[in-house]
């Protein structure tokens, strides 16, 4: 279990990486980065039904984290991110997942769902063509919230953000508002939003 898990991780990035070199990962969702995210996701949706989820005392911790990337990467599946949530939540608090991992994806189901991020988590390009955090819920508390499951300041964290950005070949849009309104598109056909 542990082996496929990773392998599974490993086909994601290499995927990734194949489509990052030839500059065709960062216009929309790659259909083949799709198919890929998709297959990982039924696949850990089966290891679930059979196991429970794979946590660091099942799998260990490289394997676990590889379980967790799956799920975050299952984007498409808004329904197994929304329902694995609380689960994850309560097994962040035995220690079987990381918090921080656990508030990505409640970051990433908060935005998909078209509402303020809490840990600020996630990023994307803004208007003026910078890589920044998302919109924050109490932007005024969110490094006291990151420093409780062991996340550094924002600030650090969008510095970070923006050299490695500054490594691939990922553009910011040309067309910001034409990006925002074909990723609502997206979102409401998977099932994101209403």
């Amino acid at each position: 279990l542990k082996n496929e898990l990773l392998a599974m991780h490993q086909k994601d990035q290499r995927v990734r990486d194949e489509l990052a070199k030839a500059g065709s990962l960062f216009e929309g969702y790659h259909p083949k980065m799709q198919e890929v995210h998709d297959r990982n996701a039924e696949r850990l949706e089966q290891i679930i039904k059979q196991y429970g989820w794979p946590g660091k005392s099942l799998v260990d911790e490289d394997a676990a984290h590889a379980a967790w990337i799956i799920l975050h990467h299952a984007i498409a599946k808004p329904a197994l991110q929304r329902k694995l949530l609380p689960t994850l939540k309560d097994l962040a608090q035995k220690g079987e997942i990381d918090k921080a991992e656990v508030a990505m994806l409640e970051d990433r189901i908060l935005y998909f769902e078209g509402k303020a991020q809490i840990y600020g988590t996630q990023f994307d390009w803004d208007e003026n063509g910078q890589m920044s955090p998302l919109p924050i819920e109490n932007a005024d508390k969110v490094d006291e919230l990151r420093k409780q499951i062991g996340l550094p300041p924002l600030e650090q964290t969008t510095r970070r953000h923006r050299e490695n950005i500054s490594q691939t070949k990922e553009k910011p849009p040309k067309d910001f508002e034409k990006r925002k309104k074909q990723f609502v598109e997206w979102a409401t056909a998977v099932g994101w939003r209403g």
